[in-house]
C-alpha cells in the first residue's frame, strides 16, 4: 500500500457497523497519485496525498 513520500500518511484501520451493530474491520486508504515534483531544484517522482499537493501548489504560486 502506498505512502505519502512527504508527511507519511498511510492507511488507518477502523469499524464497519452494520444496521446490528455487528463492527466488522475497514481499513481508510489515503488519496495518494504518483506526480513530479520539484524538490531542491530536482524533479522527483513520488506518491503525494492531495493535501500535500494542495499545499505544494499554493507554496509555488
Amino acid at each position: 500500500m502506498a505512502k505519502c513520500e512527504i508527511c507519511g500518511k498511510g492507511p488507518s484501520f477502523g469499524h464497519n457497523v452494520s444496521h446490528s451493530k455487528v463492527a466488522t474491520r475497514r481499513m481508510f486508504r489515503p488519496n495518494v497519485h504518483r506526480k513530479r515534483v520539484m524538490i531542491d531544484g530536482q524533479w522527483k517522482r513520488m506518491y503525494i496525498c492531495t493535501r500535500c499537493l494542495r499545499t505544494l501548489t499554493k507554496k509555488q504560486g
